[in-house]
Formats: C-alpha cells, structure tokens, sequence
C-alpha cells in the first residue's frame, strides 16, 4: 500500500510555476502528472488502496432489441431462440435472464440461422458466402468450424434463384426445390435425378410441407395460395386467394399483394393452422404490414406497427414427420419481437419479459446509479406495475430455455433513460438483467400543439419537442430533475397518493449580448499592454413570472412551450412540482440547456447555457439568480464598466427579488487580481497563426456535420473572420479569464471518415478549420458544469458552507456561495441569497465534472434531505419538519480544509480549499478530448473515470491522480455513444451501442473475474422426445419418415474428398479446445478445471441415469421371467 503526502500551502503564497499545468502529452493517457505544491507547513498522509491489479475492461450484457434484424430460428426442445442481424450479430435468447449476444469478426449479414435440434450448436449464414457453427454448450459462444464458400460460375442452364429448399418429411433422402420463377423441382439424392416437376404461372415466394409428406403448399407473387399434391403434379388441386374479392363464376379472383411466407401446420383434433405475412388486397395501400393466422374457416388479421422480417410457428413435436400441434407465432419485426398465442381464439400476445421497448421513443440520454438504496426498486415497480398494460394472454412466455442464477453481484442497480417524446423510464438493472419498473411522461405538463400552432418551438426544434436532454437524480431524496430540448426544466418529487392540483411554472430571461463600450484613455488605462481594447459587456436580467406581451413581429418573453393552467390529475409516482422555461428574448429564441445540478438539501435548482447561470428556489418558487456568465465576474472585475440600462421597448420588474443587490455585481471601484493568482498566470497562451486562432471559438465541434460539444450551440455555416474582428479578438486580453484563448475540444471541428475500413478503425481525426459560428458566438462562455457541495467559497474561509461550483466552456471555475436561513421554519419563508464569491479556478479545456474528498481522502456526497412523502394525509404527517443529511464532519471534528477534484475536456486538478493551491495536475490527452467523466466508488475509494474522444477509457486514483487503467476501447464512430456513456460506481459503465441496444460493461477485475458465473446457461441437458411410435401397416406402406444417412451419399467412401477450390475449412477458436488455448494464468486453470468438472459431473449424471434405467429394466424382466416360469413349470409341451 502507497502513501503520498500533501502539503497544505500557506494563503498568499504562489501555488506553483505556469507551467506546471500545462505540460504536454502526447497523446490520450500519456499526460504527466505533477504536484503542484512546493512549500508546506502541514503534512497530511492518505493512503490509497487502488492499484492497477483492480481495474480491467470487459463486456458484460447488451440489452434491448437486435438492431436491424434479418433472420429467426427457434430450437423446439431446448426452447431458445436467435436472431441474427445486418451487422453480422447473433442474439440468442431463453428464459428471462438468459439473454447472450455473439458477433461475426467479418461483420457480415446473418442470412439465415438453423438450430441442430438439442445438439446446443448452430449454424450461421453469412452474407460473404460463409457458414459457421456455433458453440452453445458454453455460456459465451465460440465458433468451432467455418466454411467459406467460393462462388463458380455456373455453365448448365438453370430456373433462376432458389427461394426454397427442404426435405421430405416422408424421405430425408429428397429435396424440394423451389425456384422464383414459379418451377418446383421434387430431387433425390440416391438416384440424382428429379422425381417431378410442377410449373406455375406465378413466382413463388415460399414452400411449406404438409407433415405427412404427400402434399405441400406454395405462396406466390399475386397473393395466392397453392396446394399441390405429389401425385398430381399437373396443376394445384387447391388455389385460393384469401384476401382476394370474390368474382363471378369462371372469372379470376382479384390479384393481391405477395404472400411473403407461408407456413402450413397441422392438428390432431382440429383444422390445420395455414399462417402467411403479406397478401392485402391493393386497394387498402395505407394498410399496415400484417399476419393472417386462417383455422378452418376463420380467418384473423393481426396488424403490425412496423414491417415483418421474418416469422417461426412454435409447434409441439421437434419432428417435421408428426401432427405438429402449434401453439404460438413468433413474429420478428424491424423493431419489435412478439409472440401470438395461437392456443385462444382471440390470439392475444404473450407480455414480452426482455426489454425490447428501450427503443419505443428514441434514447436522448442516460443515467446509471449502481448500489442505489434497496428499496427504490420494489417501490417504483409497484408505482409501475399499475399502468401496465392489459389483455396479455395467461400462459407462460414460451422461450423458457436456458438456466439463469443471481451470481454473487446482487446490489441494486437502475438505469434512467430519457426518450425524444419526452418520456422517462426507470430499469431495474441488478444482477446485470433489465427490466422496466416505471415510466413517466414529461410531456403531460405541456399543452398539446394544434395543427397550425407552435410555430415558435418548430424554429429552435424541428421535432420533438418534448425531447429529454439531461436527467438529475438524487435516488435518497427521490427528486428527479428533467431539462429538455425546448430549454424547460421540470422537477419531480416522488409520492404514492394521487392528487390533482395546478402545476407551477416560471419563466426565466437568460441573454448574453455582446456590445462596445467606450474605452478609456490611455493615461486611465490599466498597466496590462494588451487590453487597450473594446470590450464586450453583457446584461444580467431578472427571471419573472410574469411575461411581457411584445407587439409586432419581435418576440419577447415568449415560452416554446405552454404550461397546463388547469389542474391537473397526477397519478403516484413523480409528480411536477415546478416547471421553469426560458422564454425568448428580443427576437432570439432561448438557447439549449447545457448544465444541471439540483440540491434537495438546500431546495435549490441550476442550470445553465451558452447564455449564462439561472439558480431557481423550488421550495419557495422564485429565481434568485438570472446572469450572464461574463457578469459572474463582475465581483472580481479589472475592468471599469458603465452599467447598461435596458432598451427602450422593455420594462422589467425592479422590485423582482433576483434584482436585488445587483450593485454588488457592478462595483464603482476597480479591482485587480494579484498577479501571481494561478487561473490568471497559467493560462496566458503564446500567439498562434490565424488559420488555427479562427477555429477556436467555443460553441464550434462537429461530427460528420452535428455539434459534440456539451457547450455546442447552432453552429453556422463556417464565417471567415476579417482582420478587423481578429484585432478584435486578440485585444481582448489574456489576463480576462472569460475571454483567454480556448483550449477545450469544443473550438476544433471533427470529422470521422467513413471511406475506408482502415480509416473506420481509427479514432477521431480532428481537423483545424475555418468552419466556426458567427463572431458573435466566439465570446459566448456556456456554463457547462455544476454542483452542489458543503465547501470553502473563499480563500479566509475557516468553516465549511452551501456552496455552488459553476463550471464553464474555457476552463473556468466559480464558486458560489449560497446564504440559506438557519431555521428550518424559516426557508420556507426567508429570501435565500446568491452571490458570486469572486473565486475562481482555471483547467485547460471545457469543466466536466467535481467532486469533493476530506482530509482523510474520504469521497465528500452532497447533503441531500431524506425523502418523505409530500402527499401524506396522515395527521401524525401535518407537522413535519425536513431532515436533512449533510455529509459532513460535526462542528467537534470540523475540518480546516478539503480537496476538490475538477475534471475537463484535457485535464484533471485536485486543488485543496481553501488555499486554492493546486496539488495535483494531470495532463489526460492533448490531441484528443474527455466525453464523459465521474468521479465514482470502486472498492469503497474514489476514482476518476473518463471516456476519451479516441476511444480510450482512463482510471486515475484520487487524489493522486496516478494512472490505473488506459485502454483503447471503443472508438467513437458515432454521436450516440458520445451522448449516452455514463460511469457508475461498482466498476459499472454504459452506452447506447445502436439506436435500439444498451450495452453495459465493467472495469473491474473482480466483476470480470465473476462474470462467467453471472451469465446464464444458453444449453441445458434435456432428453429429446422420443418420435411417435409408427403403425405396422404405416411402416408398411411408406406412412412415416424415413431416416437417411447423409455421410453414406456425401462421405469420401462414395461421394470423394471436396473440391479445394469449392469451400475453405476454417477451424474457430470455439469451445473447449479453444477455451483451453486462449486461457492463459491462474485464472485460466481454474476455468479449464471447473469446465472439465462440469462435463465430467454432466457425463456421470447421465451414465448414472442411464444405469438407474438398465437396472431397473432388468429386474422387471427377472420379475416377468420368474412368474413366466411359475406358470409353464408342470405343462407338457403337447399342453401349450
């Protein structure tokens, strides 16, 4: 175990050199890391208990539905299925919790999938002319062999594609051909020569076998069903058009859309079950894909909400030869999986137990919160469980193949998803399953648009406007906090009554105006050379509940989105408590929201955009802070300013309580930062040539044309700057920390190329050009980060406080304190003051993330207040008062200082409050950039968890900083990731891999090292039904299906070794033999012993059971035996 020491800096003393923050890396995750104290007088030591031994990246689970699935099959005595996808992915499924995910290295289409019925193996059919067979006697499946055809061009004269091919129930040894154009061809494979040939008019689409063998049914082009007999091959002895018009006699029924499949299945007691998709009548185009399931004389069309790819009957019997008794349709469509119970009249649906609905809405964004408190899962599900859905069928859901147990992994564990119809689902994620417990609409607070109207919301958001884009929760207190596309914030509180009562909102100016002001005269200017200059000055206005109604063509004060007035019903579960919008200003709609943070303790919300930092009291309903971010400054300002006065057509609201003590923000008197102050003197930046200084503006980064950054706005088309607006650029100074050049990735333009798969492989490549926003965008400073924590706002701070850290898009920390009545009687109904402190801290690139840790290395969680229902009508309820949990030291064991992690899109800095000193830097990436980063639990000690542009996932300990894990994972080929990776505790991690899939993975070796014992059973040992016992006469006259030994006609003895240049072998690296290989260590061993174990055990049980039943079996025929004896002892032979 390692100790790294800490030096307290004494306040005034200089924290260290400039360049002691700004080393350099070369690249992602080979940023040094270095102290930043050089003198101290206290030393504290905190032993760190991670190393690099704890850390490992693995796979865990893909949850969701198999994104654009192409092919089905079905295993009738193991009871599971696959499905195989355009992105060359099998998903094979059992029973809930069985649920693996296998993919093709080429990445080929799955064409088609077959089971070898309860072998736990199948076959796979790529669309670059490969087959492969699959392992599935092991919990993650491996390819044992592969067979890659080569494609011949073929001399002999032949029908066209092939749509069909089978073989007779009757007579494995004879295939049935089907051809598009219409020709079916009856084969034998002894004698190499075709039995019959049946010809028709119409192509065919498909071929299914009546179970006995003599007859089978086609389906064709013009929605016709055909049903031909063998013995008979002239001409169909049955054609029917089902949903064709009936026509006078000797007249053609009316043609129809294709019949795309048919499956023809049989019944001992009943009609046999004929099940096709397609063939609709044409005059019915707007019509959706459907399945029509016809028994008898019934005939039932079930519509589908997206396309059929492909559709498998469940039946009873494994063997096509016998009455195949179904009793379900699986039904595999573009996006969706649904089973229809074929054993009830109605045919109603099965409830489908997978979570194959994330995708109902798209995901917009993600939340994961490992080790949440137990009893949030069984509470939101009984929430949950009330609207469900009704009308499914009581049976058990079918695919109940596979063994599945909880493993050792059992903490609770919930993802948060929030979807473009603004809804917001809650999953129960433990023991790395997933299941939905609870959806909320967002959208329900909002008026519905009439045809015609929203006009306003249509020129910020084309659609969707009800999208969710960040999500905060706090799982103790349960308040759950919502921002979304059309710049509102709704906040939840969580409770199990009904009420219905009047939704609160507030509506909130946010503006950020660039504008010249006079510039003084030399002899009056400050002594810094380059700040002879105009300078932009921004206006701070009030939030208001009340809107001013504009005239004319310039709207103003203006929501996108109208608030129910009415009082509304809100079911339990979360119910709106406020709901704060910001509205237009002089003309320009609101900006997008970038930045989130709710405090239950302090009843406090913030968030912020490109425009500035709004802090809003939801207790007592009213905005204490509106401000541009320029104006967060203003306390510290070096700068002499005029204040501005509002324009002529505006009146605002003075008596307004955020406008109060607004002379604070705008003192008379200069003031100027010391010199030697480290966010000042780190981060004057070396000139640099124009090509490169016009991409760097902070609301400019794109991937294959769509913004990245958190901090993105509207980018516009590339503006090229004049010298003018440089010289304007560069006089603003790099002593002003708004305004010193970017760093952060959010200046540079990406591009992902997508020509080559060489380039596919690679990670970003970001390329410097003059494709940025207006120049008005350029001095834009989007908050980007916020939080909440019991901290030091200033330097001569002896105790601890509420506390509001504000990050921004260049690097830029403040801390807010917040001035919270003492009483608890009293927040309810004393104003509560926010002013900025005038301290700030400085990163290089955009802030991500805080967190906090206490002198003895301990994660710092902020303060929340524990959840009680507001809704309560017990008496025992009416007085309560607010318990809060602060998380803090007691005033007894008050301590003197803290350290505060701060993580951006190039660096991460551990500084100790209050000196301010830095104490440690670490330089993550200089030619990449941080997506995503937490600060999360891992063995009971913090870490720092980031996700790089380039693809590489990063572990550094806290507080040292000190490299765990660096691993070039995932490169990010698509904005979906980049929006939806989160970091949880517990080593636990995910992302949206596809718009219909999540996909969960771990960096912790101990999980990794478990996860074998996590995953379920894809094959269990079960004793195949043995086949109907076949009648004399039936054997006799050929009644019943005849075995055929395919290696006696394709085997060398007969047929001679394959052609080389017909098919390649490929040995996988699957099952045991291949396990054996790859597995290397001690680990490895243990594996390969507990595999071995387990076959051996496996192989003894059924040697044992199959002694038990020999046994048995002969004592019964001693028995017989003796009493056969007994009975013929004294007969003569003349006597039988």
């Amino acid at each position: 175990m390692k100790k790294f020491n800490f030096r307290k800096v004494l306040d005034g003393l200089t924290a260290s050199s400039p360049g002691s923050g700004s080393s350099s890396g070369s690249n992602s995750g080979s940023g040094s890391v270095h102290p930043g104290g050089t003198a101290g007088v206290l030393r504290e030591e905190i032993q760190e208990t991670l190393t690099s031994e704890y850390f490992q990246i693995c796979k865990t689970v893909r949850h969701g539905f198999p994104y654009q699935p192409t092919a089905l099959a079905f295993d009738p005595v193991q009871k599971i299925l696959a499905i195989g996808t355009r992105t060359g992915a099998i998903r094979i499924l059992g029973r809930p919790g069985v649920d693996c995910y296998c993919q093709h290295e080429s990445g080929a289409a799955v064409l088609q999938l077959q089971f070898l019925i309860n072998e736990g193996a199948l076959v796979s059919a790529s669309s670059d002319d490969t087959l492969h067979l699959w392992n599935l006697r092991q919990k993650r499946p491996a390819i044992l062999h592969s067979l890659k055809f080569n494609r011949e061009r073929s001399t002999k004269t032949h029908p066209g594609p092939v749509v069909h091919l089978s073989d007779s129930p009757r007579d494995e040894g004879k295939l049935l051909i089907g051809y598009e154009n219409g020709t079916v061809v009856f084969w034998d494979l002894k004698s190499k020569r075709a039995e019959l040939r049946v010809y028709y008019d119409e192509a065919i689409h498909s071929i299914d076998w009546h179970h006995e063998g003599k007859q089978f049914m086609c389906s064709h082009s013009d929605g016709s069903l055909t049903l031909w007999n063998l013995k008979s091959p002239s001409r169909p002895f049955q054609t029917t058009i089902p949903h064709g018009k009936s026509q006078r006699e000797g007249r053609k029924s009316e043609s129809c859309k294709p019949i795309l499949k048919v499956e023809y299945k049989t019944c001992r007691n009943s009609e046999p079950f004929i099940i096709f998709s397609g063939g609709l009548s044409y005059d019915k185009a707007c019509r959706r894909p459907s399945l029509t399931i016809m028994h008898g004389k019934a005939i039932t069309v079930l519509e589908m909400d997206h396309p059929i790819v492909e559709f498998l009957t469940l039946c009873e019997t494994p063997y096509p030869n016998e009455f195949q008794e179904p009793y379900a349709v699986v039904v595999l469509l573009e996006k969706d999986l649904i089973v229809v119970d074929l054993t009830q009249s109605n045919f109603p649906i099965f409830e489908n137990p997978y979570p194959m609905d994330i995708h109902e809405s798209p995901v917009t964004c993600t939340a994961y919160f490992a080790d949440c408190p137990p009893d949030l899962i069984l509470v939101l599900y009984s929430i949950g469980v009330k609207h469900k859905k009704q009308g499914y069928s009581n049976k058990e859901w079918p695919i109940s193949g596979g063994a599945w147990n909880l493993g050792t992994q059992t903490y609770p564990e919930i993802i948060i998803t929030g979807h473009a119809d603004g809804s917001i689902k809650f999953w129960d994620a433990s023991a790395i399953t997933l299941q939905m417990l609870y959806k909320l609409k967002s959208s329900k607070v909002f008026e519905k648009q009439k045809v015609g109207e929203g006009k306003q919301t249509c020129e910020i958001v084309e659609e969707d406007p009800y999208a969710i884009q960040m999500i905060y929760w706090c799982p103790e207190s349960r308040i759950l906090c919502v921002s979304g596309v059309s710049a509102y914030v709704i906040i939840y509180k969580f409770s199990r009554h009904e009420i219905t009562t009047e939704i609160v909102s507030l509506e909130v100016r946010l503006q950020y105006d660039v504008e010249d002001i006079i510039t003084p005269e030399p002899e009056t200017s400050p002594p810094f050379p380059d700040l002879s200059s105009q300078l932009p000055s921004s206006r701070s206005l009030s939030g208001s509940t009340n809107t001013v109604a504009s005239e004319g063509v310039t709207k103003d004060s203006i929501p996108c989105l109208n608030v129910k007035t009415r009082p509304v019903r809100m079911p339990p579960g979360y119910q709106a408590e406020l709901v704060i919008q910001l509205v237009w200003v002089d003309g320009e709609p609101p900006q997008q929201i970038t930045s989130l943070a709710v405090s239950s303790a302090y009843g406090i919300v913030a968030f912020g955009n490109c425009n500035g930092l709004a802090v809003v009291d939801f207790i007592q309903k009213t905005v204490l802070l509106s401000m541009g971010t320029i104006d967060l400054y203003r306390s510290s300002d070096i700068y002499q300013r005029q204040p501005r006065s509002p324009r002529k057509n505006k009146q605002f609201i003075a008596d307004n309580f955020c406008m109060r003590g607004l002379s604070n923000f705008y003192p008379d008197l200069t003031k100027r930062i010391r010199t030697s102050y480290q966010s000042l003197t780190e981060l004057n930046d070396s000139p640099v040539p124009l090509e490169l200084e016009r991409c760097k503006s902070p609301t400019s980064d794109h991937v294959n044309g769509h913004c990245t950054s958190p901090t993105s706005q509207s980018c516009s088309s590339g503006k090229r700057l004049s010298s003018a607006d440089v010289s304007k650029v560069n006089r603003w100074g790099p002593g002003r920390p708004p305004f010193r050049k970017a760093q952060s990735a959010a200046c540079m333009e990406i591009s992902l190329p997508v020509t080559t798969e060489e380039n596919r492989e690679n990670s970003y490549n970001r390329s410097r050009s003059s494709s940025i926003s207006s120049i008005d965008k350029d001095s834009k400073e989007a908050i980007t980060a916020l939080y909440f924590m019991e901290s030091f706002a200033r330097k001569n701070d002896s105790t601890i406080s509420p506390c509001l850290f504000v990050g921004t898009s260049l690097g830029m920390v403040l801390i807010l304190p917040l001035n919270l009545p003492l009483a608890d009687e009293q927040r309810f109904t004393e104003p509560v003051m926010v002013l900025p402190s005038g301290t700030f801290l400085s990163l290089k690139g955009a802030v991500l993330t805080f967190s906090c840790m206490d002198q003895t290395g301990g994660l710092m969680q902020p303060p929340y207040e524990v959840w009680r229902d507001p809704n309560n009508i017990d008496e025992n309820e009416k007085s309560w008062r607010r318990k809060l949990v602060m998380n803090c030291p007691s005033p007894s064991q008050e301590t003197d200082h803290q350290y505060t992690i701060i993580c951006s899109e190039k660096q991460a800095k551990v500084f100790s409050l209050p000196s301010q000193t830095c104490l440690y830097v670490h330089n993550i990436t200089e030619t990449s950039f941080i997506l995503q980063a937490n600060v999360v639990v891992m063995c009971n000690s913090a870490c720092l968890a980031c996700f790089c542009a380039n693809g590489h996932i990063m572990i550094m300990s806290l507080p040292s900083l000190r490299p765990m894990l660096d691993v070039n994972y995932l490169p990010l080929t698509d904005m979906r990731i980049a929006r939806t990776f989160c970091f949880t505790n517990e080593g636990q991690a995910l992302y949206l891999v596809s718009p219909t899939e999540i996909q969960r993975l771990t960096y912790s070796q101990e999980m990794c090292d478990n996860l074998q014992d996590m995953l379920g059973d894809l094959f269990t040992p079960i004793e195949t039904p043995e086949a109907q016992n076949r009648g004399f006469l039936k054997g006799l006259f050929g009644g019943s299906g005849q075995t055929f030994d395919r290696e006696e006609l394709f085997g060398e003895a007969t047929a001679g070794k394959a052609s080389r240049s017909l098919a390649q072998h490929i040995p996988g690296p699957g099952g045991i033999e291949g396990m054996k290989g790859a597995a290397g260590g001690v680990m490895g061993e243990l594996t390969r012993a507990r595999i071995a174990l387990d076959e051996r055990g496996q192989r003894l049980g059924e040697l044992e059971e199959k002694t038990a039943g020999m046994m048995t079996s002969a004592e019964a025929f001693s028995k017989h035996a003796h009493e056969l004896m007994l009975k013929y002892k004294d007969k003569k032979w003349y006597q039988f």
